[in-house]
């Protein structure tokens, strides 16, 4: 069954990229030649087998190719002889989907900027998730494993909306992902969690790239916006879920949240942020991912101030 899907997707494939093959490019970025624009901005389709990443086996990162966001990792490709570029899950946050203008299909965009990627599909029996990101190699650049150094870090203060808000408009942060952590349930989900029962807090997780923004600046960052004084609580938002706390990943993380708290104490402030070691991170609903950027506006209750 999943071979006849696979044989359909190629002809409904094939006969798009013929009707759109040269549209008019509407180029928004100089940065993209007139064929990545096509396919990244007016969302057209290269030709099955053509893209250099759809046999491509090498370990690391695919990224943006317009702004150059972590979108999936080597580990999550597969072959599923469809002649793109095939993932069966994304970096957690990385990837948005929406309707199809065909009214059929559903549509994959970088998160971070919108750029077309391809189409996801769902129950075709080729990995355990059943899911397959057909990507435009196009729209991807590759960064291999050893050329570039992430870091990861986990902040909650709060609503996850609005601290993911601050977090990522930061030069140097690659991606973020709203989720929940710190609880003691698995796969929580965002009603579980909101009832209080479940011990997990809202929090960000960032992949930065300690080249450009350090661990430092970050963490002061995540104390100016927000009320790090206030106990099980932010603003209106009453509840565990919705605590001060820092989840440390390794020693240094762990004694650059310890001097910042010192520094605030110094200062006169009741600091009640706990600092705890990191443990899985839950990746919220889709509908949660990137919500400001989404809606539009900005948070109402972590409103950025200087104070280190």
């Amino acid at each position: 069954m999943k071979y006849i899907t696979i044989i359909v997707s190629l002809i409904v494939t094939a006969t798009l990229y013929m009707l759109t093959a040269r549209p008019e490019v509407n180029m928004t970025d100089d940065r993209l030649t007139p064929e990545e624009a096509r396919v990244i901005v007016n969302k057209g389709t290269e030709l099955p087998f053509s893209g250099k990443y759809h046999a491509h086996k090498e370990k690391g990162t695919y990224v943006c190719k317009r702004c150059g966001a972590p979108l999936y990792l080597s580990a999550a490709k597969f072959d599923s002889g469809c002649g793109w570029p095939s993932f069966d899950e994304e970096i957690p946050g990385a990837v948005r989907r929406q309707g199809d203008s065909d009214g059929q299909r559903t549509e994959i965009l970088c998160a971070a900027c919108g750029a077309h990627l391809g189409h996801v599909f769902f129950g075709e029996g080729f990995t355990a998730s059943d899911t397959r990101h057909c990507v435009n190699s196009i729209s991807m650049n590759f960064v291999p494993a050893d050329a570039r150094q992430t870091e990861t870090a986990i902040f909650a203060s709060g609503c996850f909306w609005g601290t993911q808000y601050h977090l990522q408009r930061v030069r140097g942060v690659l991606t973020t992902a709203v989720g929940f952590t710190g609880g003691h349930t698995s796969r929580p989900g965002y009603y579980e969690v909101a009832g209080g029962g479940s011990g997990h807090a809202e929090a960000v997780q960032v992949v930065f790239d300690p080249g450009v923004v350090t661990y430092a600046e970050l963490a002061r960052l995540f104390f100016e916006t927000h009320d790090f004084t206030q106990v099980n609580r932010q603003g209106p938002d009453i509840g565990t879920q919705y605590r001060s706390e820092i989840f440390f990943r390794n020693e240094e993380q762990r004694r650059v949240a310890g001097e910042l708290i010192g520094v605030l104490r110094a200062k006169g402030f009741q600091v009640a942020t706990r600092v705890t070691a990191a443990g899985e991170f839950w990746p919220a609903e889709e509908d949660h991912q990137n919500y400001y950027v989404k809606k539009g506006g900005s948070p109402y209750c972590h409103v950025y101030r200087k104070i280190f």
